[in-house]
Order: C-alpha cells, then sequence, then structure tokens
C-alpha cells in the first residue's frame, strides 16, 4: 500500500501598521486553509492571527508579515514577524493576568490558551525584531 503525503506550503504576508491587517490576515487564513482543504483547524487559526498581527499593531510601529506553514496535513503554524525586538510576558514566561476591567491585555493570553505550541524567536540582521507562533490542529 502506497502511502501519500500531503505536500507542505507557506504563504507570507507582508503587512503595513494599519488597523486593519487583523482582517486582512483572519480572510487571508481562512482562503489559504479553504484551499489547501483544511477545515478543521480555520477558525482556531484566524484567532490566532488575528491575536498576534493586533499585538504587531498595537506594540510595533513599521510592518508586519503573517506566515502561514502546513505542519501536516491537519496542523498549520501561524507566525507573525514584527520590527519591535521585545518578546511579550505570554511568549515569555508566564502570561500576564490583566485585571477583571482591564480594556486590553487579553490577546496573547488567548493564544497561549487556543495554541497547541506556541513560541517566539528574536532576530537580528536585515529583519530584527521578533517572530511570534502559535500551531493549531482540528478540534482546537
Amino acid at each position: 500500500m502506497a502511502s501519500t503525503v500531503a505536500p507542505s506550503w507557506a504563504y507570507t504576508l507582508q503587512l503595513p501598521h494599519d488597523p486593519r491587517a487583523a482582517g486582512i490576515a483572519r480572510s487571508t487564513v481562512r482562503a489559504v486553509l479553504r484551499s489547501h482543504g483544511m477545515p478543521g483547524p480555520a477558525d482556531t487559526a484566524e484567532l490566532l492571527a488575528s491575536e498576534l498581527v493586533s499585538n504587531a499593531y498595537r506594540h510595533a510601529y513599521g510592518p508586519c508579515a503573517l506566515r502561514l506553514r502546513a505542519m501536516a496535513a491537519d496542523r498549520v503554524r501561524v507566525g507573525v514577524w514584527d520590527t519591535d525586538p521585545a518578546i511579550p510576558a505570554p511568549f515569555g514566561g508566564e502570561p500576564a493576568v490583566p485585571a477583571p476591567d482591564a480594556e486590553d491585555g487579553r490577546g496573547l493570553v488567548l493564544v497561549r490558551l487556543y495554541a497547541d505550541r506556541y513560541g517566539s524567536y528574536r532576530l537580528d540582521g536585515a529583519h530584527a525584531g521578533k517572530l511570534l507562533w502559535a500551531e493549531c490542529g482540528p478540534g482546537r
């Protein structure tokens, strides 16, 4: 019996420093996953992308890039690069718990809760800044 291996793929979308970037990221994730027959992780991947891009917009003062990569036939990695090299607390250690009446500060905590795996990298050189990433599969 011959086994089939799904071809790997990756997409990168450059996004300007714009409040509409998170919505564009959500639409892109939905379209890419639908085109690759991956409806299982779509809702979670949209949430992850939206929160990561929103964090980049809020804390970095330049463009960002969304990267989607197939990790397996039913798993996707969502990564967002931005120009701020500081790794936020939810990705660098224990998440900061926002006060109950806080109007923000929950996005990256949601990423940690909904992702199957997550991580970060500080980057130097031409693309200095950081990359935050999260993975999800079906049923999350």
